[in-house]
């Protein structure tokens, strides 16, 4: 079984061929190719991480759709002031689905 461990939004994910993941949003548009920088790559029994070597080597994935994530709620509040501001959040995402692995 062929997998890498790739840096995708800030994060270090585990992917295979076929796998869907979730990251902060891409700038490009649905249906375009993304490629991912691979930290190590395992390839049945060897692994490889050596830099030079994974700089040959490509994740290529399809921005699938656009989602957002959960509703963060921000609440400020001062004492015996009156103060209080209430704030919302909800981070956008890109579902992207990994095509190829070379």
């Amino acid at each position: 079984m062929v997998y890498a461990i790739v840096k995708a939004g800030g994060r270090q994910e585990k992917v295979s061929v076929g796998d869907t993941l979730v990251v902060d949003k891409l700038a490009d548009e649905i249906g375009s190719t993304v490629e991912f920088q691979p930290v190590m790559l395992v390839d049945g029994e060897n692994i490889n991480t050596d830099a030079e070597k994974l700089a040959k080597v490509s994740v290529k994935a399809e921005i699938v759709d656009s989602a957002k994530g959960p509703k963060i709620t921000i609440i400020k509040y001062k004492n015996k002031t009156g103060y209080r501001k209430r704030q919302g959040h909800r981070q956008p995402l890109s579902v992207v689905k990994i095509t190829e692995i070379a």
